[in-house]
């Protein structure tokens, strides 16, 4: 019997000019924080940081380096984050204190919102013009907090 079984997604690489900067900016969006266990790696110039919002979980892993080299990766296209009805609805609103631009360099905005039917997420880039997203699969409450707060 094969006992294989990925359990979850550990880490993604992203390639940033400044790992410590562009922590500062994923804690300051999203909530990310370095993780204490593994900073140690950032000691190494080629090393990544780790920042996480579940302890580490599930990790962003910044190395340093031009971001032009995370675009040449197949396939990869853009992170996305699981959000609950009522983080999706901060996030949107804190939007105006917190300016993102997506990948065309256009402000994202409530507007931006997009119903997926069975989810809402709402996509923009980092500063290094990385794909990102918020999204969640709480549907229902979502589309009412969003009609109320667009009243």
């Amino acid at each position: 019997m094969d006992t294989f079984r990925v359990l979850q997604i550990d880490h993604v690489e992203l390639f940033v000019p400044d790992r410590y900067e562009a922590a500062d900016w994923y804690r300051r969006i999203l909530g990310l924080h370095i993780v204490p266990d593994f900073e140690g790696w950032a000691a190494n110039p080629g090393g990544p940081l780790m920042i996480s919002t579940d302890a580490g979980g599930t990790k962003l892993a910044l190395f340093e380096g031009e971001p032009q080299a995370s675009r040449s990766t197949a396939g990869f296209h853009r992170v996305a984050f699981l959000v609950s009805a009522e983080g999706f609805i901060a996030f949107v609103r804190r939007l105006e204190e917190q300016p993102l631009k997506d990948h065309q360099g256009q402000p994202v905005t409530a507007r931006s919102v997009v119903d997926h039917g069975k989810a809402h997420s709402i996509y923009f880039c980092d500063p290094y013009g990385h794909r990102l997203e918020v999204t969640t699969y709480d549907h229902e409450a979502t589309r009412v907090a969003l009609a109320r707060s667009s009243t």
